[in-house]
């Protein structure tokens, strides 16, 4: 069944060039080239084999008194350590329902995916909201560097360990993707057949914006230097036997595009900083877009069906075409959410905005236990 919510406003244009000036996001090519120069340290250097996990609580939201919460270990295929907040509701018996949540894209479990976590454990599930390979607790070197097949492996990982669970039934598990994560949450789903259903959220495909801009707005000339600049860097990296840091995310200084001063109200502000963050100050390295510039991750969408997929995303956000166009490129079953009013950033953590009852119904939906 298809049930698609819609409003009438159309996404405002966008300032490529300033776009990729100002964060990873847009990177255009002369975005690549601005932010191939310099090097900024990008938060603590830490060894795979120094994962350490702080002992207090030190999310950006208030710890309910509905759920257990505690600090869980897993390692993917690749054998990276990533550290994990698992989340179940109090007093639950039998075995249950789980999902794995992700993202933003260069966020922390300790903002938006800990928040989705932990009030889906409020509605009954199980729930593990964990920091990608390289990034937060978990382990990798070089530190606060991405790759799609690792992001999505990461997401397959977290169905690994919550399958483990006593308290967890295998044939239940589901994913919910935010942001960029929400490309990789519909790219896991489509190759991990043990997922049974699949929610992005205010999604980005990371692929499709760095390989080709915003709005599909990357000339063959601009990809061709961006790829150049990308690989002079390669050079300077090898030589210098570390790898470069692109200026601190998330500064405004002058000008920025209204998308981008909502990004900074939640990540440089009370409201969601949290200082092991990519995005909250600290930094990708240089050399991050590289695989994303080839790997388009939603090549094979149409084969999350017959499991189903919601996509939900604000009316006034900038990003709202990739859940458009991913929609549309889908299989049924699929539903696309549109939410009144909302921008980008709503869906990280505005409760009143974030369309919860509609994310529990569809899980309760379509993973039901069976007879």
């Amino acid at each position: 069944m298809t049930k698609t919510i819609e409003t009438s406003s159309d996404v405002a244009m966008l300032d490529v060039a300033d776009v990729g000036r100002r964060s990873l996001l847009k990177m255009t090519g002369t975005g690549i080239a601005a932010l191939g120069v310099g090097a900024v340290v990008a938060g603590p250097a830490m060894a795979q084999s120094a994962v350490k996990l702080t002992d207090k609580w030190d999310k950006v939201f208030p710890k309910s008194d509905k759920v257990n919460h505690r600090k869980v270990t897993f390692r993917n295929r690749y054998g990276i350590t990533l550290a994990g907040d698992l989340y179940q509701p109090k007093n639950a018996s039998g075995k249950l329902a789980a999902l794995a949540v992700g993202g933003p894209f260069g966020a922390v479990k300790e903002q938006s995916s800990g928040l989705y976590a932990q009030t889906m454990a409020e509605r009954g599930f199980v729930t593990l909201a964990f920091d990608p390979s390289y990034t937060g607790e978990s382990g990798g070197e070089p530190r606060n560097v991405a790759s799609p097949d690792i992001s999505v492996e990461d997401f397959s990982a977290a169905v690994d360990c919550l399958g483990l669970l006593s308290n967890v039934d295998r044939e239940r598990i589901g994913i919910v993707g935010i942001c960029g994560w929400g490309g990789m949450a519909l790219s896991a789903a489509a190759v991990d057949k043990r997922v049974k259903a699949v929610v992005a959220s205010t999604m980005y495909d990371m692929t499709r914006v760095m390989s080709k801009g915003y709005d599909d707005s990357m000339t063959p000339a601009q990809r061709a230097q961006a790829l150049e600049q990308l690989g002079r860097q390669r050079w300077k990296d090898a030589e210098a036997g570390k790898p470069a840091y692109q200026p601190p995310y998330n500064e405004l200084r002058d000008g920025e595009a209204p998308f981008l001063v909502e990004y900074h109200d939640y990540y440089r502000t009370k409201r969601g900083y949290h200082p092991r963050a990519v995005n909250s100050g600290n930094a990708w390295t240089v050399t991050t877009p590289l695989p994303f510039m080839n790997l388009p991750i939603l090549t094979y969408i149409r084969e999350v069906a017959p499991r189903p997929i919601l996509l939900v995303h604000g009316e006034k956000a900038h990003s709202r075409y990739f859940s458009e166009t991913a929609y549309a490129a889908a299989a049924e079953p699929k539903e696309l959410v549109i939410v009144p009013g909302a921008v980008h950033v709503d869906l990280y953590d505005r409760m009143d905005k974030i369309p919860f009852d509609k994310l529990t119904a569809f899980f309760q939906r379509n993973l039901t236990a069976s007879a």
